[in-house]
């Protein structure tokens, strides 16, 4: 099973971060003043096949495709959406989870700092290290931020950002003793 999860990884290396505007271009290298100020206008969730042609999504996009791609492996996963809460800072993520023989594994490709395939004995070994990481790297949020985190099923595709964290609101929330 761990020589398909690889092969998944590879298929998601041809994924670039980011979205693609009507042009064909990756807004985030294009234009980044509007990435920063307009995402929640014009982004909307990829199906996997759109991904696929675009090779070009956020982590929610990404997560979905890597679904997909577990899915048609029988191999049964878990996806989770963490966020921090600081006045109008909302910084997101989303990843995906399965477990082989008792361990937990993270599978992580469109955070390239955290990118591969990471091994836990307990799930929540594997949040809580996911939580004290997407923490530490969003300093710019003020310490006593209010993080969520959701275990999540399926959205439905196109939904724009709004409607995503309406979805996600509607998902299991999971409480974490840190």
């Amino acid at each position: 099973m761990l020589e398909t999860v690889d092969k998944i990884m590879n298929l998601m290396d041809s994924i670039e971060y980011g979205f693609k505007d009507e042009n064909g271009n990756n807004i985030i290298h294009t234009n980044f003043q509007k990435w920063e100020e307009e995402f929640g206008k014009f982004y909307y969730l990829q199906t996997p096949e759109e991904l696929t042609q675009s090779q070009c999504g956020v982590c929610w996009d990404q997560v979905e495709l890597e679904r997909k791609l577990f899915s048609e492996n029988d191999i049964t996963v878990k996806t989770y959406f963490i966020y921090l809460l600081d006045e109008d800072m909302l910084p997101s993520h989303t990843f995906l989870t399965f477990e082989k023989d008792g361990k937990h594994y993270w599978f992580e490709h469109s955070w390239r700092k955290y990118k591969g395939i990471h091994e836990y004995r307990k799930v929540e070994d594997l949040l809580k290290d996911v939580i004290d990481k997407f923490r530490n790297d969003h300093k710019e949020v003020k310490r006593n931020a209010d993080l969520y985190l959701y275990e999540y099923q399926k959205p439905k595709d196109h939904i724009s950002c709004d409607d995503f964290y309406k979805y996600i609101e509607t998902q299991k929330l999971i409480e974490i003793k840190l």
